[in-house]
């Protein structure tokens, strides 16, 4: 899904998130830890968005979220936001476990 990710784990870097950004390019995300509900408000581009639980597992998944809207998901963990159209394109899904590399 990304190949790279910048991880959001501190009060500073959830509040920017991607809010400072042109796009998000293919093979990049932004994963937000803690992280129960995000907005897009101020945002220039669309994006996919993948709650997950503390296993990963994807609770609930939003996509193609454009500027200036929300969406939360109390019972999970954390956020994955992604290009607009990466969920599309891997078929990805509720359900799914997601593996992260590196943390």
């Amino acid at each position: 899904m990304a190949e790279t990710a910048e991880v959001a784990d501190t009060s500073a870097k959830r509040r920017a998130g991607l809010l400072k950004r042109r796009e998000l390019r293919q093979g990049e995300g932004l994963w937000i830890a803690p992280c129960e509900a995000v907005h897009t408000a101020g945002m220039k581009f669309a994006i996919d968005v993948l709650f997950l639980d503390r296993k990963r597992r994807i609770r609930k998944v939003r996509e193609r979220m454009g500027p200036w809207r929300a969406a939360m998901s109390l019972l999970s963990h954390s956020v994955l936001e992604l290009p607009a159209g990466t969920v599309e394109a891997t078929g990805t899904r509720k359900g799914d476990q997601l593996t992260f590399q590196g943390v």
